[in-house]
């Protein structure tokens, strides 16, 4: 199997639905866009449309739950791609926090890609798996909390 250079994909629209397509379908469904990343931080958005709506005229929390939790990811997939070597990644934990309703586009910001940068290095030194505990926060499009997410991902070299 061919090794993905996220940091392209991440960068292209076109590539990202590719992997959307291949991956994770539903992302590609509710329009999941990555705004913008680099080893510290990632953004990444989701529209208030037909299909991130539930019967309460906001986003759904599932729907929130997968971009927040990408906005993490993001910063996983940038840092071990930057280490060269194989690890395996699954969420462990997840809590939500729903501050207010989302009834716009609402983009999860996570910074915490220095705490995953030197979990996977630890991890990569001691050929044992590590924890992360990551937050990412959701704003609307006025700039409003709407949600914020904590993640502890598991990270384990192969």
């Amino acid at each position: 199997m061919r090794k993905i250079n996220f940091e392209k994909v991440f960068k292209s629209n076109f590539k990202l639905k590719l992997f959307f397509l291949s991956n994770l379908p539903m992302g590609l469904l509710n329009g999941l866009k990555v705004e913008d990343f680099n080893e510290n931080s990632a953004s990444v958005s989701v529209p208030f449309n037909y299909f991130t709506k539930n019967p309460f005229r906001s986003i759904y929390f599932a729907v929130l739950s997968m971009a927040a939790e990408l906005s993490t990811a993001v910063l996983v997939f940038i840092n071990i791609g930057r280490l060269k070597r194989p690890f395996s990644m699954l969420v462990l934990d997840m809590k939500g926090e729903f501050v207010k309703k989302a009834k716009s586009r609402v983009t999860f910001t996570c910074n915490d890609g220095q705490k995953i940068k030197q979990t996977l290095e630890k991890a990569h030194k001691n050929n044992e798996p590590k924890t992360v505990t990551v937050q990412t926060t959701g704003t609307d499009k006025d700039g409003n909390i709407v949600s914020k997410f904590t993640f502890t991902w598991t990270l384990k070299p192969k």
